[in-house]
């Protein structure tokens, strides 16, 4: 069971540390950073994140399009990451299994503990959500979101930042159902780019669909002409 509130709560609600306690939290955040590299080092393939809601059963129509895609990219010698847990995520580590390719899982504490799905071959569960997120970005040669919720969308525009700031090489980025995904594409479109906080380049960061084998192909053709070489070039000094 997790420690309430969990050792982020713990750094962010004190102030005034000691030393001795600002030490330990260091030495703590540094030992799950390499714990975490140590796990993205046995991965022997490139590798697509997928993220998406937890709060879905296997019945779910996107529970069943996450596994099927996640088996295709698996087939086509691709590992999986997600965030270990239940629902698209489950889904994701499931077809990975079923496609013969290794399923990775980096899971997170919470003061109401996420249970790890059952088909993992690699599984870490980490303690801050920061250090958890450098892993899916850093084992990742592609995103796919499914939709979800307040944590999907962190999880997609942690991505699309650290892009657009040439933070990181410029990935494919696929959303997958046009339909949930048309009124924030389209918001971006209309209110973002139109009001110059976004440029017109940024666009070509997303890539949106309602089937998985273009989402496969779309994701080889761009490995395979090693798309993520080139960095993006960002036109301003932030994304703010």
């Amino acid at each position: 069971m997790a420690r309430q509130g969990g050792e982020d709560r713990q750094i962010l609600d004190q102030r005034g540390e000691n030393e001795e306690e600002l030490e330990r939290h260091v030495q703590r955040i540094a030992a799950e950073f390499r714990r975490g590299f140590e796990a993205v080092d046995r991965i022997d393939r490139p590798a697509v994140t997928i993220f998406g809601s937890a709060r879905i059963g296997e019945d779910h129509r996107w529970y069943q399009a996450a596994r099927v895609m996640a088996r295709r990219l698996a087939e086509a010698g691709f590992a999986i990451v997600t965030g270990g847990g239940p629902g698209v995520m489950e889904a994701a580590n499931r077809g990975a299994q079923e496609g013969g390719g290794p399923s990775i899982g980096f899971n997170i504490e919470l003061p109401h503990e996420q249970r790890s799905n059952p088909y993992l071959d690699v599984a870490v569960t980490f303690e801050h959500f920061y250090v958890r997120k450098t892993m899916f970005v850093k084992a990742a040669e592609g995103f796919v979101i499914f939709p979800g919720g307040f944590g999907t969308l962190d999880e997609l525009f942690e991505a699309l930042t650290l892009m657009q700031t040439g933070k990181v090489l410029d990935f494919p980025v696929v959303l997958y159902d046009r339909a949930f995904w048309s009124d924030l594409v389209g918001w971006a479109g209309d209110e973002l780019m139109k009001d110059g906080l976004i440029s017109p380049e940024d666009e070509r960061l997303l890539f949106v669909t309602d089937d998985a084998e273009e989402t496969v192909a779309f994701v080889e053709d761009c490995y395979r002409r090693r798309c993520a070489e080139v960095p993006a070039e960002p036109l301003k000094a932030d994304a703010q």
